[in-house]
């Protein structure tokens, strides 16, 4: 293809007019720069039939097989060793573990690859304060039973900018030039977010909650799911360009969909399900120059010998007790990745801690008939890219901060790897964001393999120079990551949908885990769910432990 022919293509993906899709001179594009991507080919060979069954009579015996080593995976190891249950294996198709919570480190710098920050938890999250706890973030307990987070993990201000009429302006909403219309709408919806923070259901639950699973379930919200988040606003009669700007913000950086395409359940609880009072700010957020890498190392440290990476899960068979109900034994069937030499594992129970969309392609009955459709999961696709500068850029307004935003983009701009080091000169990587969140992920899916590094490093570069016209003489290498089934889309309907509710339920020996569940990808879900099932194994399986679930929703949080 030509460069032009490729920047159709981008325009295209993006959903943008091609005149529309910022770019720069090729010759400005960095010497040196790496293209990377998940594990797309084995997983497309896999599920087009790469690997068949074989004998399982040479495979090991492990009671329980975690597959998938992404946050929900990791946690239900870390819970079956905090359990003294030791006769498990996880296993990853990645030559790292931790999805996208992963991290990358050249020279001197630590960086993330995807998440890069974990709000701190209320209290009713007593697992997730164990860990951070565990960890060494949790000071101690405030008198209202709320985690004191140490102040080095917290982020450190100034932490957000936006990039707006050619200036750099402090915070996340443009005030400079708004008008009393535009106020006035503003003012009203952070008063009707109060309003469902402050709101409680008939069994005293929030009506939005960090897990979803201690919040409301009531007809009020669940109904929300039916439309979309522009719908909601557009009820409300709420017009202002900047204010639907914010909103939509908030709904691509968390979900990777825009406000027509995202649930209002969705977008509200993205506003309201971390804030602990009405009139309160969010949660603040723990973040390191890595990410949620930080925490990836601490799951990984913590499972040791039992995770194995580069395994490719090629199916999963269920034994048949005679009922149809798959409490039999379980055979796990692989490859190791490069050789492609076959390995397996005989299993008493398994926890599937990959996502939904591989379940339909790895778990087959006894006649190899598919036992999970989980079509009504869709997930949307992303680029991340991580750009190293000799120094730092020129700034017209306020200074650069650890995330940074830029109005008049689609994407979601950057953080400062080097911000949480107090290191606000010299040196430094920028990891920019980019969700496709105005076209269906699928199509996205189907081109996004056939572009090179320089068509997407002339994308980010482009994007940059809008708020950094002096950056090309500062980069010294631009790697990018294309992240095909990144998250899960909270669409309109899905959230509440059968499909979504039902998929948490195990089948028989199997137990589901992963952030999708859920309908929304966020660390804390995929922890939940890591939990869960891990205490659903040990349950099953008679082990004696004291369970950290289920978690209580206190009506005075």
């Amino acid at each position: 293809m030509t460069r032009l022919d490729r920047r159709r293509m981008i325009a295209g993906l993006l959903g943008w007019p091609l005149a529309t899709l910022p770019g720069c001179a090729p010759g400005s594009l960095p010497a040196a720069g790496e293209l990377k991507h998940t594990s797309f080919s084995i997983g497309h060979r896999i599920r087009d039939g790469l690997v068949q069954s074989s004998s399982s009579d040479s495979f090991d015996h492990a009671r329980v097989v975690i597959i998938g080593a992404g946050v929900a995976g990791l946690s239900a190891a870390w819970r079956l060793e905090r359990a003294g249950f030791r006769d498990y294996v996880l296993l990853e198709i990645e030559t790292l573990a931790g999805g996208t919570s992963r991290s990358g480190q050249r020279g001197e710098f630590n960086y993330p690859w995807g998440a890069h920050y974990i709000p701190v938890p209320m209290r009713h999250n007593a697992p997730l304060i164990q860990l951070l706890s565990e960890i060494g973030l949790v000071e101690g307990i405030s008198d209202e039973g709320e985690p004191i987070i140490a102040e080095q993990f917290l982020c450190r201000d100034p932490s957000e900018r936006l990039f707006y009429d050619g200036r750099w302006l402090e915070g996340m909403y443009p005030f400079e030039g708004a008008s009393q219309e535009e106020r006035r709408q503003l003012a009203e919806f952070r008063d009707e977010i109060d309003r469902w923070v402050a709101a409680r259901d008939n069994r005293g639950r929030r009506m939005f909650a960090v897990p979803m699973a201690v919040g409301s379930d009531d007809s009020v919200v669940r109904q929300l799911d039916r439309l979309s988040m522009s719908q909601w606003m557009d009820e409300h009669g709420w017009d202002s360009p900047r204010l639907r700007w914010a909103v939509d913000y908030g709904c691509r950086d968390d979900y990777g969909l825009s406000i027509e395409r995202v649930s209002a359940w969705a977008g509200l609880f993205y506003f309201a399900s971390r804030v602990s009072k009405p009139g309160q700010e969010s949660q603040s957020v723990m973040t390191w120059p890595e990410g949620n890498g930080r925490v990836v190392e601490h799951f990984v440290n913590a499972v040791g010998d039992h995770l194995r990476c580069g395994v490719a899960v090629a199916e999963v068979r269920p034994g048949s007790s005679g009922d149809g109900s798959f409490d039999g034994p379980i055979r796990v069937t692989g490859v190791e990745m490069g050789s492609f030499e076959p390995i397996g594992w005989n299993a008493d129970e398994v926890i599937f801690a990959a996502p939904q969309f591989l379940a339909r392609h790895l778990i087959r009955n006894s006649d190899r008939e598919l036992v999970r459709d989980g079509k009504e999961f869709q997930y949307g696709s992303w680029l991340v890219a991580n750009v190293h500068l000799r120094d730092r850029p020129a700034t017209r307004g306020f200074p650069m901060c650890w995330d940074n935003v830029i109005h008049d983009s689609r994407s979601l701009g950057y953080v400062t790897a080097t911000h949480q080091m107090g290191i606000d000169h010299g040196p430094t990587v920028l990891t920019w964001y980019h969700p496709f969140a105005d076209v269906e992920a699928t199509e996205t899916r189907r081109s996004m393999l056939r572009l090179e590094w320089s068509d997407w490093a002339e994308l980010v570069m482009g994007d940059l120079i809008k708020a950094h016209p002096d950056l090309p003489s500062l980069v010294t290498r631009l790697d990018v990551m294309l992240w095909g089934h990144a998250m899960v889309s909270p669409r309109v309907g899905f959230v509440w949908s059968p499909a979504r509710i039902n998929a948490s339920k195990p089948l028989g020996s199997i137990h589901f885990a992963g952030t999708d569940l859920s309908g929304i990808a966020l660390f804390e879900e995929a922890f939940y769910h890591g939990i869960r099932a891990a205490e659903e194994v040990l349950s099953r399986i008679g082990y004696d432990h004291q369970p950290m679930l289920p978690l209580r929703a206190d009506s005075t949080s």
